[in-house]
């Protein structure tokens, strides 16, 4: 290297690939000459079968910086991995953690009426949500999906039969003993019209609430004649409930029916009634004990009261992705159900938990939260199959 006071000599080095570089020392203040040749060879070819966008690097809590230039000054804006996910798109795999953080980014941000709206069903989809294993989520799952669907613009009735009212609460629906409800319905022979009301808190979703007097129907009906049937021959005789021909397009797209934990007449009248089943199942260690027992039943219901009847939707609930037990667990549901399982899982959330104590479901509770979401896009996956879909 020269003096301070002269012109700097070149430092020579050389890359890894062996190419001459000539480099100016670093001290010099004239900075480098124009002839000077920064480049360590040819410009890398891209992999294939890697898309070839901006990189996206998520992180935790997954805040990128962006730099939007203008003539004038450039402005630094903070944005999530997700919303510049969302904004490169071409991913192709909508399976990828990333590009579902995407779109539930973006899902966030819509208000519900500009959300996409579903392809209606040909005829109204009656559904047996069921499961005799208490605390599963049979509840949580009815009214978050009812809400979900009607966000997604489909018509839906939800036919309480738990003695309890969950649903009914979750919904805001009085349901105090007298009100006309599932009880008039399956005993006193009321019609579905008696006893339907709508849900103050979700547009579009109709409800038949329960009562405690439902906690005694199962010892009244045991003398009644055709006592399995008495819902099934309601909902048929109802003008909302058919096919696209028969009910119009006043018609109901869903019919989900919640049922208490148990496989007594309640939930038989439910089987009966039904044309397809979605059971939630808990991704603990005890998530298929009983299972067998249940399927046992519905056999049984198929053979002797209901052939239409098929489970047609198994969903995750309460997933925990922090431990190999509930990645266990969903695995080896998936291994013995198949397709029959929903690729989404619904994941434990504290807001899904509040939103009953404010006569919420999550849905409007917090539309934002992972439970809402994952609740959406379950919905919208169970509306793409099934009996009718």
């Amino acid at each position: 290297m020269a003096a301070r006071g002269g012109s700097p000599d070149p430092v020579v080095r050389r890359s890894l690939a062996g190419e001459r570089h000539d480099v100016t020392d670093p001290f010099d203040p004239s900075g480098p000459r124009p002839d000077q040749d920064f480049s360590t060879g040819p410009e890398p070819t891209p992999e294939r079968g890697f898309p070839q966008g901006g990189p996206v690097h998520p992180q935790e809590p997954a805040h990128v910086v962006s730099r939007e230039t203008s003539v004038s000054s450039p402005t630094f804006v903070v944005r999530t991995a997700a919303d510049v996910a969302a904004a490169a798109g071409g991913y192709g795999d909508e399976t990828t953690p990333l590009a579902r953080a995407a779109e539930h980014s973006v899902l966030a941000r819509q208000p519900f009426g500009d959300r996409p709206r579903l392809r209606r069903p040909d005829g109204t989809r009656v559904m047996v949500v069921a499961n005799q294993k208490g605390g599963v989520g049979k509840t949580t799952t009815t009214v978050n999906l009812a809400a979900a669907l009607t966000q997604l613009g489909q018509s839906v009735l939800v036919v309480d039969l738990d003695p309890q009212g969950n649903a009914s609460t979750a919904l805001s629906v009085d349901h105090h003993r007298g009100t006309p409800s599932t009880y008039d319905l399956l005993v006193n022979g009321a019609t579905l019209e008696e006893v339907v009301t709508d849900s103050p808190e979700v547009e579009g979703l109709a409800v038949v609430p329960a009562t405690i007097d439902l906690a005694g129907a199962e010892i009244e009906l045991v003398s009644v004649v055709a006592r399995e049937s008495r819902l099934q021959k309601a909902l048929a005789a109802h003008p909302r409930v058919g096919s696209a021909e028969e009910a119009g397009e006043d018609r109901f797209d869903y019919v989900l029916i919640d049922c208490p934990p148990s496989l007594g007449l309640l939930t038989l009248n439910a089987l009966v009634a039904g044309v397809e089943m979605l059971i939630p199942i808990q991704a603990e260690y005890y998530a298929l004990e009983g299972l067998g027992q249940l399927l046992e039943t519905v056999e049984m219901v198929r053979k002797h009261l209901n052939q239409r009847l098929e489970v047609s939707t198994i969903l995750i609930t309460m997933y925990d992705a922090r431990t190999r037990l509930a990645a266990g667990v969903a695995q080896e549901v998936r291994d013995h159900f198949g397709d029959t399982v929903l690729r989404t899982a619904i994941p434990r959330s504290v807001r899904v938990s509040e939103a009953p104590s404010y006569g919420q479901t999550v849905m409007t509770y917090d539309p934002g939260s992972s439970g809402a979401l994952s609740y959406l896009e379950a919905a919208r996956e169970m509306a793409g199959k099934g009996v009718g879909a």
